[in-house]
């Protein structure tokens, strides 16, 4: 996936400006694809110059004007074309599992201390999934929101977040007792 496709996602239910969609991407498109402001905004550049996107100058007053920018036919195609070939496999790059990869050979305190870490981010970001998801249902329950829910996308994606966040969490707290437990069972040297 490249980043093109991320932001065209991004526009598909409504017009936005390059700051909202740097905010969309911290909300919700940030748990499967990573930007920078300036990528995202280079990225509408390009996106309108090839006629996927199309933008609009709106005038403000006692504010700079801004950029509200829209999918296109050529870019749903674009979308549709991608969406229609075969999705590769992601590969995992995270520094603490090379951490935890040379735990025979590093201190366990510190290595604790990195996983302890990670264990309260990954929980703190499964927490904002699930208010996101109340949020995203409204009152339906999620059995009946994913069968007749507006917007199920954003909804299946932002689950998937708050799941890959809660292995990431759980996975933290059973690497610690088994340190611990090595530790006290004298295995470390």
């Amino acid at each position: 996936m490249a980043l093109r496709h991320a932001v065209l996602a991004a526009l598909l239910d409504e017009e936005l400006s390059g700051y909202q969609v740097t905010k969309a991407f911290a909300a919700g498109v940030a748990n499967f694809w990573h930007a920078l402001p300036q990528q995202v905004y280079a990225e509408l550049a390009r996106l309108e110059k090839e006629g996927l996107v199309a933008g609009r100058e709106v005038v403000q007053e006692a504010r700079p004007n801004k950029r509200l920018f829209h999918v296109t036919g050529e870019g749903l195609a674009e979308l549709e074309s991608f969406a229609s070939t075969a999705a590769k496999p992601s590969f995992l790059r995270e520094d603490l599992l090379v951490q935890v990869q040379a735990a025979d050979h590093l201190g366990t305190d510190v290595l604790i201390e990195r996983l302890t870490e990670r264990f309260a981010f990954a929980e703190a970001k499964a927490s904002l999934f699930d208010e996101q998801l109340r949020t995203m249902r409204g009152g339906c329950d999620e059995a009946e929101f994913l069968l007749r829910g507006a917007r199920v996308g954003p909804y299946l994606t932002c689950r998937r977040g708050r799941d890959f966040e809660r292995a990431n969490r759980d996975w933290c707290r059973d690497v610690v007792e088994v340190l611990r437990a090595r530790r006290e069972g004298g295995a470390e040297s």
